[in-house]
């Protein structure tokens, strides 16, 4: 009996299940997750990993905190109020620690190249959209604007709706998340009939919203976002992937190494990925500290960790 016992041993030993929180099926970023789980259970010994359908960042936060998903997709603003304990988590904070971020989403300030505005002060009492309504663009672009001392003339409405009123001159602008490091779709529309320009971040100004709003990053976008438009610098935030501190190091180091060797498969599920660096990102936009795991494979390529990453 014991000989059968010792015998079955290896053949009882069970991968560790991991339970993915994503999104709605019907986004692109369910399908990274998916090309990511499938990652996992191919290059991370002893991991198995299943991909969940959630309501994204909120319910993938709550989650976590109950045992229900493993990691799960995050926004980088949300996941620093909740591991902060501000904003929708206020007294509450959440055990969260960051893996790694694979989107960025820059907030672009695009203004009419006629509008006489060469400044972000300039936007006072002029028509100018702060993000489509109801959008993370929208409140976020306030909530910089308030911090900033800024104001414009908002302008409510959709995508449609604001695009055709820039290029019919009703509306001076809009801030709008880029593609990457590229103009998004909706301004290259507005801008095949109508030039544009687009209004950075004073120094001054960058620096205080490094010190007043860490749920926001604060990035330098390099010359050539569209033809013609000269390096600026300007507010973001980014999309990537969380876990509570307890999940145990070793699972997240061996998550984290096999995500971040893969060349093909998230790029062919989220095509902005092609060519990108996942640990430059990261190191760009994250707003929480790196999971012990995650750390030890930063550390071990030789990459220095900023203050903001490292747990207090």
């Amino acid at each position: 009996m014991l000989g059968a016992t010792l015998l079955a041993g290896p053949a009882l030993a069970q991968d560790t299940d991991l339970l993915i929180g994503s999104t709605s099926a019907s986004s692109s970023h369910y399908g990274y997750f998916v090309a990511v789980g499938q990652i996992i259970n191919e290059n991370a010994d002893g991991l198995r990993a299943s991909v969940v359908e959630t309501g994204a960042t909120m319910d993938n936060i709550r989650r976590m905190a109950r045992g229900q998903v493993d990691l799960g997709l995050v926004t980088t603003n949300t996941a620093q109020h909740a591991y902060s304990g501000t904003k929708d988590f206020e007294g509450n904070a959440q055990d969260l620690r960051l893996l790694w971020v694979y989107s960025n989403a820059p907030q672009n300030v695009v203004v009419r190249q006629d509008a006489g505005v060469d400044s972000l002060e300039a936007l006072a009492e002029v028509r100018f959209n702060p993000g489509i309504k109801g959008s993370a663009t929208e409140s976020t672009t306030e909530a910089v604007f308030d911090t900033l001392g800024l104001s414009a003339d908002y302008v409510r409405g959709s995508t449609t709706d604001i695009v055709d009123a820039i290029k019919d001159n009703r509306v001076a602008g809009y801030v709008k998340s880029g593609s990457g490091l590229k103009l998004d779709g909706s301004t290259m529309d507005v801008a095949t009939t109508t030039d544009i320009a687009v209004l950075g971040l004073s120094p001054e100004q960058a620096d205080t919203l490094r010190t007043e709003m860490p749920d926001l990053a604060v990035v330098d976008i390099p010359e050539g976002a569209a033809e013609g438009v000269p390096a600026y610098t300007t507010w973001a935030f980014g999309v990537g992937v969380a876990a509570p501190s307890s999940m145990d190091a070793d699972t997240a180091y061996a998550i984290v190494s096999a995500v971040m060797a893969d060349q093909t498969a998230q790029a062919n599920a989220m095509a902005s990925l092609k060519d990108e660096s996942l640990a430059q990102m990261t190191l760009d936009y994250g707003s929480i500290p790196l999971h012990p795991g995650a750390a030890r494979w930063f550390e071990e390529q030789g990459i220095e960790i900023p203050a903001k990453l490292k747990a207090e």
